[in-house]
């Protein structure tokens, strides 16, 4: 799957926008829109926090090198073991990586939430002057198809190009 971006002058191109990729089959619940605060999207369907913050790509990171750390730690408390220790090496392993995921994890939540998404990064200035990013979730096969629609009924939106989707860990 695949992201399209489009960039619209205003709310009500970026409606139309929106119910052209509507009918085009994708579902709502696939398609993102974002502004500036002082913009009203009514209906639009806003882009969520998962979607305008780096938190998936922490996450991944923070779970990654959190474990990483706790095989490590793990590793080293069974290379040098205190008494008692000897017998729950496995059990010993297992904890510290889960404890080191979690905190990972938990430390690179605290750390993204005010880290904006760096694939977002490149619209900020069209953003700040009012102008309205909408962006889909589209499969690999309809790209080209829903570009082609978008460009072809609505010559005021410029077409950003497509990126990969990141996805991130909660639904």
């Amino acid at each position: 799957m695949n992201r399209i971006f489009f960039m619209a002058p205003d709310v009500q191109s970026a409606k139309r926008v929106v119910d052209d990729l509507l009918r085009a089959g994708i579902d709502r619940g696939h398609i993102h829109v974002i502004a500036k605060d002082d913009i009203p999207l009514e209906d639009l369907p806003a882009a969520s926090f998962f979607e305008k913050s780096d938190m998936a790509h922490a996450v991944e990171q923070g779970l990654t090198l959190g474990g990483a750390s706790g095989v490590l730690a793990g590793l080293v408390a069974l290379t040098f073991p205190a008494a008692g220790l000897v017998l729950g090496g496995g059990a010993i392993l297992l904890a510290t990586t889960l404890a080191g995921a979690s905190i990972g994890t938990f430390g690179a939540i605290l750390r993204a939430v005010n880290i904006p998404n760096a694939q977002l990064k490149e619209y900020e200035q069209d953003l700040e002057q009012g102008r309205i990013l909408i962006f889909a979730d589209v499969a690999n096969d309809k790209v080209d198809t829903v570009r082609e629609l978008i460009q072809k009924k609505h010559g005021e939106v410029r077409d950003s190009g497509v990126k990969p989707r990141v996805t991130h860990p909660f639904p």
